[in-house]
């Protein structure tokens, strides 16, 4: 796994070959960076949270590219430390990882952010709820963008809140664009 840009740019960290999660594909990820260069204004210093953070190369990244805070959220203990041996590396103190399940904290959460990922297990049974979720609680500030991960079967289009599709490879993204509150 490699930072793609930013203050961490070229720094490479060895995936465990036991690791469940797949970090998201070179290629994939840089695509999804380049595309949100157009919704977010990383020189602002978003904030961030990272769900189902798996091997934190997004968490990683965002770091990297400038955020002011990054919330990673993952439930496996493996996953968890590997995250948090990278983060100590990196002394990057605007990184909060959280060990805990993704549903309980959407269900917890009282904070807003600019930018949320999400990259749950393709197979996840709820994974069409995401959305809804994220939306229901009004995690995102207001213009702020939540990107979900999914594979191939998977079509949010039809959401109120959608706002468009990328591909790259067997590696699916929707965008979802919260509305803007103040002078529309």
């Amino acid at each position: 796994m490699r930072v793609i840009t930013g203050i961490y740019k070229g720094r490479h960290f060895d995936v465990p070959r036991s690791f469940k999660a797949r970090p998201t594909t070179d290629f994939a990820k840089e695509n999804l960076f380049n595309v949100l260069n157009g919704y977010l204004d990383f020189d602002e210093e978003p904030e961030a949270l990272d769900l189902f953070a798996g091997t934190g190369s997004i968490t990683i990244e965002l770091l990297s590219r400038g955020c002011g805070k990054v919330v990673s959220v993952e439930r496996d203990a493996q996953h968890f430390r590997f995250i948090s041996q990278i983060i100590d590396t990196l002394k990057a103190p605007n990184c909060y990882l959280l060990r805990t399940d993704v549903f309980r904290y959407l269900d917890r959460c009282n904070e807003q952010f600019d930018f949320i990922f999400a990259d749950p297990p393709y197979a996840l049974k709820n994974l069409e709820n995401l959305p809804d979720l994220v939306f229901r609680h009004n995690l995102l500030k207001p213009d702020g963008l939540f990107v979900l991960e999914h594979g191939k079967t998977n079509d949010f289009s039809t959401h109120p809140s959608f706002k468009e599709h990328r591909a790259y490879g067997s590696v699916n993204f929707s965008f979802f664009k919260a509305k803007e509150t103040a002078n529309e």
